[in-house]
């Protein structure tokens, strides 16, 4: 459950972030009506106790695997590379994607910028060579994320059988790789747009 409401944040973040791309005075008026939203102190104490608890659940469930003494190291029998890649980049990606969320937020949220100012920090931070290559590379950490997650919910869920297995597998790749691509494409619109 705390894998899929952070899915629905990315997918609000994201449209954010295309928003930023694409419509900037849009973008300017919507960040400023959030940011004084009074609601938004809330918002954001569950996002963190969402994503503390979905890292402290992944954690859990990794640590009681072992404790059971499952000692295997795991080789994908499917003859699809990218989701053995998925799979085995979880542990990595996550870790990236909290690091990349430090960064973030140390960035763009402590301080935030003023009114009418959050384009403007936003490219500032995508004009660093360094900056611009770790948010290119966590859009690819939740793309990889999403497109594993999306069919282990799934499992996880009890919805996962072989009459439905394709049609999940392809709508959460799908969903993945527009997620990714979106990011990456507003990233990158930001970073070199004028």
């Amino acid at each position: 459950m705390s894998g899929l409401l952070l899915v629905a944040f990315v997918l609000v973040h994201l449209a954010g972030v295309l928003l930023a791309a694409w419509a900037p005075a849009s973008f300017e008026m919507y960040a400023a009506s959030l940011h004084q939203a009074v609601a938004l102190p809330f918002l954001e104490l569950g996002l963190l106790v969402t994503a503390l608890s979905h890292v402290g659940l992944s954690l859990m469930k990794a640590i009681n695997n072992r404790l059971a003494g499952n000692q295997a190291m795991l080789v994908s029998r499917r003859d699809d590379p990218w989701a053995a890649f998925a799979a085995a980049s979880q542990a990595m990606g996550g870790l990236l994607l909290l690091v990349f969320l430090g960064l973030h937020l140390s960035q763009l949220r402590w301080p935030r910028p003023g009114a009418g100012e959050e384009l403007v920090a936003l490219r500032a931070v995508l004009s660093q060579p360094v900056s611009l290559a770790i948010y290119l590379a966590a859009a690819l950490a939740v793309g990889l994320h999403l497109f594993h997650g999306g069919e282990a919910a799934h499992r996880s869920l009890g919805l996962l059988d072989p009459m439905n297995a394709g049609r999940i597998r392809k709508a959460a790749r799908g969903m993945a790789w527009l997620v990714a691509g979106g990011f990456i494409l507003g990233t990158l619109w930001l970073a070199y747009s004028i």
